[in-house]
């Protein structure tokens, strides 16, 4: 017997390549973006939910009067923890001053010191390699808690290949034609239909109301993991610039102890900067590492309260003062660069959405969310397409092949619906001598 010859694709090639490539990138790297997306949810409202539900002591009301120098911040710290130097300070107004001792990010001690009272609202102590909450979050995030060697570059590239996936997604979800019924199944949800219904539709209508959000976000953390992607993209912005490698500047090692005590340093270093930025709503500096001659003193200015996109950043020698040159990019100043240049500075707002303040972070959120669903939905669309094995069919045993137990059953079944006995049934029975 001929088999029937399988029904031709009025599809064009370009679309079931595409439908062929969404389907199993997005099997191989569901679960990571998964992580990916929620984990960037919660980082989106870290400062928020800081500020406000963990460690609400730490608001401290805006005053117009001038905020702690370092040296100022130094003494503090001296009084009641003799012996230990600031790593780093951390201001924004309307908060307490987060303050490093030790070594730092890495671990020691960090402390909540009231930005005009100098008094010490929180301490904690926390041991290398140790985390709290959001940093556990950020780490899964980064590197899905693996050694970061390996979770990097996994996280980098599926971010890579979901991408991937919400281009193809989008040549699938292009109606073949525009009407009123395919209007209806791309833009609206069918919430009164089936759970298959209101699935499809979840991944299929949502995906496209966030893709462009969803798109840029994901872009923006490629820029942070692969090298070739991030430069491409400087290429691409700025008109074919090439991204300008990152210098370490050095302090003059041999005018080590000759002008200033690392305090003095860092006092007139401060005052120079905030001179030239009298409005600025955050700071960030690092006090000197008498332990490396060659470091500098460097101090970043937040002109904008929540954003970084527009931030300044200053590196002074630490025996002289003398002004280190800035990075032709990270170091520009945003209202004098280039639309490339400029692009690239917002790059981390745009990814945590922060570049549109509270409702972009909102967004982002939900478009986080959003994309964490997908793998989820498309997941269980695949799963209700699997080719499933036939059952097999039951072929009733004709009544010569039935014995008087089975017939007689099969009798009292048909009296009991108030059918008559078929008369065929009656020679069997006969034959086989069975009284009913």
């Amino acid at each position: 017997m001929n088999s029937k010859p399988k029904k031709q694709s009025s599809r064009s090639l370009f679309y079931r390549i595409s439908a062929w490539l969404h389907l199993w990138l997005g099997l191989i790297t569901g679960i990571i973006m998964v992580i990916v997306c929620v984990t960037g949810c919660i980082w989106v409202f870290q400062d928020e939910l800081t500020t406000y539900i963990i460690e609400p002591e730490t608001r401290v009301a805006y005053q117009e009067k001038p905020v702690l120098s370092p040296s100022q911040l130094q003494a503090k710290v001296d009084e009641q923890f003799p012996g230990k130097k600031i790593s780093y300070a951390s201001y924004q107004q309307g908060k307490a001053i987060f303050v490093g001792l030790g070594q730092g990010r890495r671990g020691g001690t960090s402390l909540r010191i009231h930005p005009y009272t100098g008094e010490v609202i929180s301490v904690k102590e926390r041991k290398e390699g140790e985390t709290d909450f959001f940093r556990f979050i950020l780490n899964g995030h980064r590197f899905l808690w693996l050694p970061y060697e390996i979770g990097r570059p996994i996280v980098n590239y599926s971010t890579l290949i979901f991408v991937i996936t919400l281009i193809t997604g989008m040549v699938l979800w292009w109606p073949k034609k525009w009407n009123k019924s395919t209007r209806e199944r791309s833009f609206f949800i069918k919430w009164k239909g089936t759970f298959k219904r209101v699935n499809y539709d979840l991944h299929n209508v949502l995906g496209f109301y966030s893709l462009f959000i969803v798109f840029a976000i994901a872009c923006t953390g490629i820029v942070y993991g692969i090298e070739w992607f991030s430069k491409g993209l400087y290429w691409t912005t700025t008109g074919g610039d090439s991204l300008p490698s990152f210098v370490r500047n050095e302090s003059d090692s041999l005018q080590l102890g000759k002008f200033y005590t690392p305090q003095k340093a860092m006092d007139i270093a401060w005052n120079k900067v905030i001179a030239q930025h009298p409005d600025a709503k955050g700071f960030y500096y690092n006090f000197p590492d008498t332990s490396r001659p060659k470091s500098t003193l460097n101090i970043t200015i937040y002109p904008s309260a929540g954003k970084f996109y527009d931030n300044v950043s200053y590196a002074f020698d630490q025996h002289t003062l003398k002004e280190m040159p800035k990075h032709k990019v990270y170091g520009a100043r945003f209202e004098d660069a280039s639309f490339g240049v400029k692009l690239r500075k917002m790059n981390y707002d745009i990814h945590v959405g922060s570049i549109l303040g509270l409702p972009g972070k909102v967004i982002a959120f939900f478009a986080s969310l959003i994309g964490a669903s997908l793998p989820i939905t498309g997941f269980i669309i695949w799963w209700g397409k699997r080719k499933k094995k036939p059952k097999k069919k039951v072929i009733p045993k004709k009544e010569h092949q039935l014995s008087g137990t089975e017939l007689r059953d099969l009798m009292n079944k048909e009296r009991n619906l108030k059918r008559p006995v078929p008369q065929s049934y009656k020679p069997v029975l006969n034959i086989g001598k069975t009284k009913l």
